[in-house]
């Protein structure tokens, strides 16, 4: 059974959001990957359509959610689902610091409004 301890989660930052990676390809995930975000107050990730399905669970503080155009803001214990091929964006509106767990699927890749595409390497 694989485990990954803190001590292995990997690290990441991007657009000021710090991504900490616990399960993933490397770790011995063929399906899924899950990260913990932390967005500290005032942070806007710029708006992005995603090509796979991410599932959002807010873990501290308030974050924003825009799905396809539909605002939400979500506290503690909240969740949203971003469908495959919708536009998102995330931001924390607040001064304090906010945490959420994500879960998606091995392969996800972001398309920014420019056209230009990320494969971030928490999820390969």
């Amino acid at each position: 059974m694989p485990v990954v301890t803190a001590a292995e989660a990997v690290v990441h930052e991007m657009h000021g959001v710090r991504f900490v990676s616990y399960i993933l390809p490397a770790h011995g995930s063929k399906e899924l990957c899950a990260w913990r975000g932390e967005i500290p107050g005032g942070t806007a990730g710029p708006a992005h359509t995603i090509t796979r399905e991410e599932v959002f669970l807010v873990l501290s503080g308030t974050v924003r959610f825009s799905i396809d155009g539909e605002v939400s803001t979500l506290a503690p214990g909240d969740a949203a689902v971003a469908p495959a091929g919708s536009s998102l964006g995330v931001s924390n509106p607040t001064e304090e610091p906010a945490t959420m767990w994500v879960t998606t699927s091995v392969g996800l890749e972001a398309v920014l409004a420019d056209g230009s595409r990320i494969s971030p390497p928490w999820v390969s």
